[in-house]
């Protein structure tokens, strides 16, 4: 069995990023705070290079790879925060990048990622299986960047949990409760570790689109079950089939649980961001705000860190959801 990323992976992985990435800071909104009761303090990864927070584990799992693998390229699938994270990180290694994408992935996310020097091969999400997309290039010699079930990932996608505890304590705040989006696992389990190591009492959610909830099913059955096909969302970033054998392991041991919320109440907290935290952020990116409503999560009194994923949305999207 792989072994599991533990906090010393994080603390490794945020060395390696140190001066690369964009240590994102904690901020809060007076009307989000009177409205929930509580204090929320706010992550928003959409300032982070590439505009969310997939840089972190791209980049520290290259890192891993010795030259030689790094000089034979790297491939990876994605919907568009990895395959931007992997393909920005390709750049800075000077490697090439393959990055199979959705066809019907925003065109923000395929543009920016062409726009980096990756190669982009489109593939049916609902008909294409993406391993038998990516194959032929990983039997060439490239080597498959993972979006989340990896060790190197989800280590570095825990340096978000290492920098919003340290920044707490530095505002003399407790955290109650940590609310991160979840697609397939990585950004909430590798949050978790941190978290947990720095505050055991501190409860760690996920948040996932109403259809797309395999965490939350799966966390209920102790068993990793796949989602039903024939279900869209707006959540375009966190539609994965079901959680990753390693993502769900340590999800398993470490969160309070999963909160499925709708596309409706997703858009309604883009909007919200924008009125009130003065941020683009993408409909899966703001999932964890939306679940704040849900009456699910104790908030009155309460001190809760909120991340926001991701801004990396289509104008035209945007200005639809904002003028509903």
């Amino acid at each position: 069995m792989t072994t599991l990323p533990g906090i010393s992976d994080i603390r490794a992985a945020a060395e390696r990023l140190s001066g690369l990435i964009v240590e994102t800071p904690l901020i809060e909104s007076p009307e989000l705070n009177r409205r929930h009761g509580g204090r929320i303090l706010f992550k928003p990864e959409t300032l982070q290079r590439t505009g969310s927070f997939k840089i972190r584990g791209a980049y520290n799992k290259l890192s891993s790879l010795s030259e030689e693998e790094r000089g034979r390229g790297v491939v990876a699938f994605s919907s568009g925060n990895h395959a931007q994270g992997v393909a920005a990180s390709a750049a800075m290694f000077g490697v090439k990048a393959v990055i199979a994408m959705p066809a019907d992935a925003p065109a923000l996310k395929v543009g920016n990622v062409r726009k980096m020097g990756a190669e982009v091969v489109p593939f049916d999400r609902f008909k294409d299986d993406r391993m038998a997309v990516v194959r032929p290039y990983v039997e060439k010699g490239m080597v498959l960047v993972p979006p989340f079930d990896d060790p190197a990932i989800i280590a570095g996608q825990g340096t978000i949990g290492l920098e919003l505890m340290r920044q707490a304590r530095a505002l003399g705040v407790a955290l109650d409760a940590v609310v991160v989006p979840c697609g397939g696992g990585g950004l909430s389990s590798g949050i978790s570790v941190a978290v947990k190591d720095a505050s055991p009492r501190t409860a760690v959610w996920a948040v996932e689109p109403e259809h797309f909830d395999d965490t939350r099913r799966s966390l209920a059955k102790g068993e990793r079950v796949a989602n039903e096909p024939g279900h869209s969302s707006i959540c375009d970033a966190l539609l994965t089939a079901e959680p990753g054998a390693i993502t769900f392991e340590i999800n398993r041991r470490n969160l309070a649980g999963a909160i499925a919320v709708s596309d409706k109440a997703a858009a309604q907290a883009m909007r919200d961001a924008m009125a009130y935290l003065k941020l683009v952020v993408e409909p899966g990116g703001c999932v964890a705000l939306a679940a704040l409503s849900s009456g699910e999560i104790d908030l009155a009194g309460k001190c809760v860190a909120v991340v926001l994923s991701g801004g990396n949305v289509d104008f035209g999207t945007y200005a639809e959801i904002m003028a509903a």
